[in-house]
């Protein structure tokens, strides 16, 4: 999604961030798919595998199979082919626990996946695919712990906002490399909908998508996932860990809401509804993601007596973004989640017995505004002036569009004394570690009622990049503004690319902030930035000086 502090190409309102690099592999360099595809014998597996949202007994697998050179991603063309899959308990596949057929299809544009159940909780299984004489690459996964599990700890890769333009997936392939993870959480960004140039514009594209054009069609979502599943860092990531993902806009089209997007223009490019169920249907295709009937992708998956994950889908159900400055973000008939999804979430987290609740959000709730003055004397004089009545909200995207919404659920959270509630976060393309308070204008004095950490982009570009200025030459002053007006804000970096690892016991909940060396190399490096934390019955956040181990 697209709600930020300045503006850039016209077809987006900006801010993000981005971290990246891959792995060698031709595909990653520019040889397109279609090439690649027609270039080897059929079938094959061109696109990796993966596995994702993890329970106790089962796991879903998936994977794409190219059975014909001519069948490549979004050509409707190939024939149907039986997949077979295993899942073992060794990399060799002799103690082999579960296996089956499917069906590969055009209809599905050849991808498949298999829910399998009956497996033992919090264990590493390892799966593949075949395809007569073709084996796919061989995969790690792992269950969730039993419900009732005393669980002494979970841990989560945290990725958001990846633009295959902008640069490289490194932050993939570091998290790729990792032991100890539990599961990837992906916020939202997973593709980009954009022509070639347009995001990045054409001096900056590290490397081009497919296809070139803006993506509106089945056909345009399913190249462009295609060609993303093509990356080897995206690859190694998905076959190294269990992916749980929710969408943001760009699944679908910048800033999008129920009715249409920023970036969809009704007539020249059909209409909203016909292009959204295209794009989902492709990401339901793609991803390894259970498909739902209603088109959604808000939902709960547990880790124990530690920790429910509440995920939410911000962009089918909402209302029209207000303008900024507009009095109309206070507006109760306007919402964000819509209300089933508002009284889901609520009832989750009033019922929930878990240590920590967990909600994966693709958009900031810790409010940003400006022209904060005593809340004594904001609330009449923006009745007045038909302004915010919480600050001039400068990203109306955000929950900050939406302050109904965000109150009704914050006062749930306090009336209700529903404690160690974590809002993750993607899409601003910064890192931040705030606190959510109960009343912004008067925080620190008025209490917390969660915490929010927020990871910056995979590859997406930043503040930095936008401008085309070296780090901190304009962050640096505006990451104090932000501070000063909104003291919630306990951290802020503007100008890095890179991923999160959230580490979760029941005394803490623990996110350590990873920064990528240079998204527009392949060889990019990690290393450590920040971490911060929130204590069990604190609903604040502080900083810690090193990361778990």
């Amino acid at each position: 999604m697209t709600s930020r502090f300045i503006s850039s190409p016209s077809r987006r309102t900006v801010v993000k961030a981005a971290a990246v690099t891959a792995v060698a592999v031709p595909l990653a360099t520019g040889t397109s798919a279609a090439a690649a595809a027609a270039a080897v014998p059929a079938p094959t597996f061109l696109h990796g595998v993966a596995s994702g949202d993890p329970l106790p007994d089962g796991v879903l697998l998936w994977t794409r199979i190219t059975p014909s050179p001519d069948a490549v991603p979004g050509s409707g063309k190939g024939p149907d082919v039986a997949v077979r899959w295993e899942v073992a308990e060794d990399r060799a596949f002799a103690r082999t626990v579960a296996s089956g057929t499917t069906t590969a299809s055009a209809a599905t544009d050849h991808t498949v996946k298999a829910d399998v159940r009956g497996l033992s909780p919090a264990t590493a299984y390892y799966f593949r695919f075949t395809v007569g004489d073709a084996v796919s690459p061989v995969a790690r996964t792992r269950t969730a712990p039993a419900a009732d599990a005393a669980t002494p700890g979970v841990r989560f890769g945290v990725v958001s906002c990846a633009n295959w333009e902008s640069g490289y997936f490194s932050a993939y392939r570091h998290l790729a490399a990792r032991t100890d993870l539990d599961a990837v959480l992906h916020l939202g960004d997973y593709v980009y909908e954009y022509a070639t140039g347009a995001y990045p514009t054409a001096p900056y594209v590290v490397r081009r998508h497919e296809p070139a054009h803006e993506i509106v069609t089945l056909a345009d979502y399913r190249t462009r996932h295609g060609a993303y599943k093509t990356d080897a860092d995206l690859q190694a990531l998905h076959a190294t860990h269990p992916v749980i993902a929710i969408w943001d806009d760009h699944e679908l089209a910048n800033d999008a809401w129920s009715g249409g997007a920023e970036n969809h223009t009704p007539g020249a490019e059909g209409e909203w509804a016909a292009r959204v169920a295209a794009a989902k249907q492709a990401y339901f295709e793609w991803m390894p993601v259970r498909a739902s009937t209603e088109g959604t992708v808000y939902r709960r998956l547990r880790f124990g007596k530690l920790a429910d994950l509440h995920l939410l889908d911000l962009r089918s159900f909402r209302s029209q973004q207000a303008s900024v400055g507009s009095g109309a973000v206070d507006d109760p008939e306007r919402s964000l989640t819509g209300r089933a999804q508002l009284d889901w979430l609520k009832s989750g987290l009033a019922s929930s017995d878990a240590a920590w609740k967990l909600v994966g959000t693709s958009v900031m709730i810790s409010p940003v505004a400006f022209g904060s003055v005593p809340a004594h004397l904001l609330e009449p004089l923006a009745g007045l002036l038909g302004l915010p009545k919480e600050g001039l909200a400068v990203n109306v995207d955000q929950w900050d569009g939406y302050t109904d919404d965000r109150k009704e659920l914050i006062n749930h959270l306090r009336d209700r004394a529903i404690k160690n509630t974590v809002f993750l976060t993607g899409d601003i393309h910064m890192a931040w570690a705030n606190d959510v308070p109960v009343k912004a204008a008067t925080y620190p004095l008025s209490p917390s009622a969660a915490t929010e950490f927020v990871v910056t982009s995979v590859s997406s570009d930043n503040l930095d990049d936008i401008l085309h200025v070296a780090p901190q030459t304009v962050s640096l002053v505006a990451s104090t503004a932000v501070k000063a007006a909104n003291r919630h804000v306990k951290w802020l970096d503007m100008d890095s690319h890179g991923y999160g690892v959230l580490d979760v016991t029941g005394e803490r909940s623990q996110m350590d902030y990873y920064v990528i060396s240079d998204k527009a190399r392949q060889d990019a490096t990690a290393r450590w930035a920040r971490s911060y934390r929130t204590l069990s019955g604190t609903q604040k956040v502080e900083r810690v000086n090193q990361p778990v181990r």
